[in-house]
């Protein structure tokens, strides 16, 4: 007699668009892991603004239909694949991709995108930390290469600034489009704007650069080798170990919910703290 499969609850998008096209369904066949793919169980998964752009049909790299959305997951390792050696099942975990898609009770991720989630570290923290403290390690030390004594400014949708006559050292900047101009004029001498974010074009007058002899850098994550994936989670677990790394958890939403969270995502302004899914709650 054949063993039936198991089915979980998960959100599938069958054609792109807007939040509409995220439908929950009860009747999703649980992934199996391959060779070096681990199944994770997810307690909460982290809603990031790329989301809604895979969603759209309007990012650089569009999944194949239908797809699961969702990168940062934090779990319970529930089976492994043949090759797997580094986990087991039971062990706490979270990740900065998935293959299956995290909007969902179970997802499958290859061995090299999960890691070990500090116990003192909630499921709710761990699916916060992917994408934006990887990316942030990456934007800050890897691609602006700051130093101690210099100064940061993280600049999403606030507008204008007032930064003293010697300007700022590094921008992080969250919507180019928007702010990408002001920010030349924020810069000190040899100053650099790190975008990592973007909805669109903008213009900007290179002679802005030019006496400060600044920067514009981009940044992707997934542009990171795994060796450098390594040496940023290396970096981000000890903070965690040692407590001076402590996501802060803003809006949570229940998967039926997920509309709701694509749509607040983009046009909430002012929001704080990392907004998250929550899966499952045994």
């Amino acid at each position: 007699m054949a063993t039936r499969q198991k089915l979980m609850r998960a959100i599938r998008v069958f054609e792109f668009g807007g939040p509409e096209v995220l439908k929950f369904q009860s009747d999703v066949a649980v992934p199996i892991p391959k060779d070096h793919q681990v199944l994770i169980k997810v307690y909460a998964c982290g809603v990031n603004p790329v989301d809604t752009y895979i969603r759209s049909g309007t990012y650089t790299r569009k999944p194949l239909l239908p797809y699961t959305p969702g990168l940062d997951v934090a779990g319970v390792i529930e089976a492994v694949g043949d090759n797997v050696s580094a986990f087991k099942k039971g062990d706490r975990v979270f990740t900065t991709s998935t293959v299956s898609g995290g909007y969902a009770e179970y997802a499958v991720a290859a061995d090299d995108t999960v890691y070990s989630l500090p116990e003192q570290v909630d499921f709710r923290q761990g699916a916060a930390i992917g994408i934006p403290y990887f990316t942030a390690y990456r934007a800050l030390l890897h691609s602006a290469r700051v130093k101690a004594g210099e100064s940061v400014l993280v600049h999403g949708a606030s507008g204008g600034k007032s930064v003293g006559e010697k300007g700022i050292d590094v921008i992080i900047e969250m919507l180019a489009n928007v702010n990408l101009s002001n920010d030349l004029n924020l810069l000190s001498n040899r100053g650099r704007v790190i975008i990592v974010g973007s909805r669109g074009s903008i213009e900007i007058n290179p002679r802005d650069m030019m006496a400060k002899e600044s920067s514009i850098i981009g940044v992707a994550l997934y542009s990171s080798t795994k060796e450098e994936f390594q040496q940023f989670a290396a970096a981000i677990q000890a903070g965690m170990e040692v407590g001076w790394l402590r996501p802060v958890i803003g809006s949570q939403y229940p998967l039926e919910k997920v509309a709701q969270a694509h749509e607040n995502i983009i046009h909430s302004s002012g929001a704080t703290g990392k907004m998250i899914l929550l899966i499952s709650f045994d």
